[in-house]
């Protein structure tokens, strides 16, 4: 008699309830792993770009790709078939700041609470 293999290929150890475990529980050597890392990055990437297609882009470097604001704008209006305000399309660093403040503030705005976030970080300008 055969067996059926019930594993869940996604599942990667963790039960459900871990994602709502306090920070201090976080297995450190797990969010430092550069490995780790680089495999969220790379599955965040293609996430994006599962909805930026729709607009018709795409992107290849989530750092430099949203740094100016402008497709991770594009991004919440196609995930939440909502109109942002226009962005400015400028290419100095106050132009950058406000589109990236226009999609945090659209988020702040659907209740979702942001720690530790901003558009003046060390983001390179």
């Amino acid at each position: 008699m055969n067996q059926i293999d019930l594993s869940d290929p996604y599942d990667n150890g963790y039960e459900p309830d871990d994602y709502m475990m306090p920070e201090e529980e976080w297995d450190r050597d797990l969010l430092l792993d550069p490995a780790w890392e680089k495999q969220q990055r790379k599955t965040f990437t293609a996430w994006c770009n599962s909805h930026l297609r729709k607009a018709g882009t795409q992107i290849e470097n989530i750092e430099e790709d949203f740094r100016n604001g402008l497709k991770l704008m594009l991004l919440l209006e196609v995930i939440s078939g909502e109109r942002l305000p226009k962005p400015d399309r400028g290419k100095m660093r106050f132009h950058k700041i406000a589109n990236v403040n226009k999609a945090l503030d659209f988020i702040t705005s659907k209740g979702v609470k942001l720690v530790s976030i901003g558009a003046e970080g060390d983001g390179g300008y």
